[in-house]
């Protein structure tokens, strides 16, 4: 009981006797950094181990390393991207569920996404058996499609263990107890980076032991999660499996479904852009540059990403409680803070843009390439610290299809075609590729600022009402607590 007063407490409204600004920021400032600091440690940590992995593959072949990257665009990028879409619907139920103290309604949310994403991934493994053909009717060389074919079979496990880790993590941030999921993912990635070690330069099992460490640390991350919560660490939360997981699983399919789609039109975005890359006069150099300001931009999105899960976490929360302003209060500040962190990098970006390409290479015409491309990072790293937490908004608000609709005309009708323009018509090569990409995530940026500038907060808080009771499923107790406390 005094572990659920307290969380109430953090969850709460502004302290009645903090009246000024500055007082309620902080109070608020704390709350979001609560959720959004263990958020950016697991993600970053997660992505890292990809990238750990993508290292120790490069130093057995050149063809592994090429078949590798294309895995990711299947493998990361369109199959688990939709496991991860598909669980932001966890994040809008139990943050709802929690701020309206429906507590044992999330450990039944969690259920179901069990069940529609262990169906989906299902339903995706297909495609890693199938990887080769899939990549040979693109084009690929026959050599990188017969090794992609290989490694996508390994990915299959990684592929379930996505089912389970992403809606814990939901579940467990919405509860403020999320610095376990930090924690995990740090000491998965330590581990990881020891038994790629071990697997491929001590006992030389080359692409097995690549991604059999691979495995292991991302599986090693769900069994972390289900004994914290399995151990009684959520207790009021977590009642043990319940066949009413099965009950109105359409209603949370539609959710989750849009959520996917909402999701994965971003992720498929870059992918679009990286495949027109390829075509350009001098392909390798502009993949190479184009992948380089990629991967500075996905580590920077990091940092998006963990303000989009305070933003969606503390939306819902507020929501759930039926605190109206409490949530417009802290769209505001999740906002100052993440613009205020974006402006610094974009600053980095500006001054150091010269350099950045010397991390990643040597050559000399790549460098230069992503010279030119400097300036569009910074301000693509300047769009980032607004998007992720305009999209954490929707989700916490169960918004996900209007997301998803804002998506496809942002970044398909406009960002995409426009890029074609520029980049083949206009000769701007590379530059008008990312041109593109800036003007679609700029527009989607600008018309989810004015949906939301125009939301009635008070009329999102009755229809999370609406959504938890017609979801709400009575525990047997409830009933006599209920006498109980009136008497």
């Amino acid at each position: 009981m005094s572990d659920n007063r307290m969380e109430e407490r953090l969850l709460g409204t502004e302290a009645k006797d903090i009246s000024s600004l500055t007082g309620r920021v902080w109070v608020e400032s704390k709350k979001i950094w609560r959720v959004t600091f263990p958020a950016m440690l697991a993600r970053g940590t997660s992505f890292g181990i990809l990238v750990v992995t993508q290292a120790f593959i490069g130093h057995i072949s050149d063809t592994e390393l090429a078949a590798y990257a294309l895995i990711q665009i299947i493998g990361i990028r369109f199959a688990c991207g939709i496991i991860l879409g598909m669980s932001s619907a966890t994040e809008t139920l139990c943050g709802q569920a929690f701020g309206a103290k429906q507590y044992h309604m999330l450990g039944i949310y969690l259920q179901r996404s069990w069940i529609i994403n262990l169906v989906t991934s299902t339903i995706l493994v297909p495609v890693y058996i199938y990887t080769s053909s899939i990549f040979k009717l693109l084009g690929e060389e026959d050599e990188i499609a017969e090794a992609a074919g290989y490694i996508g079979l390994w990915f299959i496990p990684i592929l379930y263990s996505f089912a389970f880790s992403f809606t814990i993590q939901k579940f467990l941030q919405c509860q403020l107890k999320n610095t376990i999921v930090g924690w995990l993912s740090a000491i998965s990635f330590a581990i990881h980076v020891l038994l790629s070690w071990l697997f491929v330069y001590v006992l030389d099992w080359g692409i097995p032991g690549a991604m059999g460490a691979l495995i292991i640390s991302n599986w090693f991350v769900v069994i972390g999660e289900l004994v914290y919560m399995f151990g009684g660490w959520c207790e009021s939360t977590w009642k043990g499996f319940t066949w009413a997981a099965f009950a109105d699983l359409w209603s949370i399919i539609k959710l989750s479904i849009s959520s996917g789609i909402m999701l994965c039109l971003e992720l498929w975005y870059n992918a679009v852009l990286v495949l027109l890359a390829g075509y350009m006069t001098n392909a390798a150099v502009a993949i190479s540059a184009f992948s380089i300001c990629l991967n500075i931009l996905a580590w920077e999105l990091m940092v998006g990403l963990g303000f989009l899960a305070g933003a969606s976490v503390r939306v819902s929360n507020e929501l759930g409680q039926g605190n109206a302003k409490a949530a417009l209060f802290t769209i505001k500040v999740i906002l100052g803070t993440s613009i205020g962190i974006g402006v610094v990098f974009w600053i980095l970006c500006l001054v150091f843009g010269q350099q950045i390409a010397y991390i990643f290479t040597s050559e000399e015409d790549i460098v230069e390439a992503v010279s030119r491309l400097s300036i569009l990072l910074a301000f693509s790293v300047l769009l980032n610290s607004v998007q992720p937490v305009l999209s954490g908004v929707a989700v916490g608000s169960g918004r996900q299809s209007m997301v998803a609709y804002v998506n496809i005309g942002s970044y398909y009708v406009i960002g995409v075609p426009l890029g074609v323009v520029l980049a083949y018509v206009a000769k701007l090569e590379v530059q008008g590729i990312w041109i593109g990409m800036i003007i679609g995530v700029a527009t989607q940026t600008g018309v989810l600022s004015i949906i939301i500038y125009r939301t009635n907060w008070d009329e999102q808080v009755n229809r999370a009402s609406a959504r938890l009771n017609k979801w709400l499923l009575k525990r047997p107790q409830d009933s006599s607590e209920s006498s109980a406390t009136e008497q």
